[in-house]
């Protein structure tokens, strides 16, 4: 991957705050003709900088009042139980998020439900469903502070 410049740093920024935003507008806020801020954004894309473009949606407006976080941990670390766990955790449509971790335990879930009975459900599938799976802890959010997709640049 090549060196971003403070243009191509600008354009990123400027993206971050409005996806949508006309390639004329971008290329005024960033001081270059239209031409070639939509190349350099094009070569970003090309690039995977830019992965792209997305609608922020209010999970609550849908009913996805439950935000929790669980960890699970596995049985075994050996490559075809991690690869059992990794395949039916991304089928699991309720979970946002999933990362592999160092630590007490091997992933982090974040999931966006619409109540406790859901919860249970998901927690249910987690156990029960990944046969590697040995025990878990869970977290359910009190109060989101903040969130964010931003990348400080």
């Amino acid at each position: 991957m090549r060196n971003l410049d403070p243009i191509d740093r600008h354009i990123l920024e400027n993206l971050q705050r409005d996806g949508r935003m006309t390639m004329t507008d971008l290329a005024t806020r960033v001081g270059l003709s239209a031409t070639p801020c939509t190349e350099r954004v094009r070569r970003m894309e090309r690039e995977e900088i830019i992965s792209g473009y997305h609608a922020h949606i209010n999970p609550h407006a849908l009913g996805l009042k439950l935000l929790v976080f669980v960890e699970i941990r596995l049985r075994s670390k050996s490559g075809d139980a991690l690869d059992k766990a990794k395949q039916k955790l991304q089928l699991l449509p309720e979970i946002m998020e999933c990362h592999m971790v160092s630590g007490d335990f091997d992933y982090l879930v974040k999931a966006r439900l619409a109540e406790m009975s859901d919860y249970r459900k998901l927690l249910s599938h987690i156990l029960l469903q990944l046969p590697p799976a040995s025990e878990s802890s869970s977290y359910i959010v009190m109060e989101e502070l903040k969130e964010t997709l931003h990348l400080q640049l």
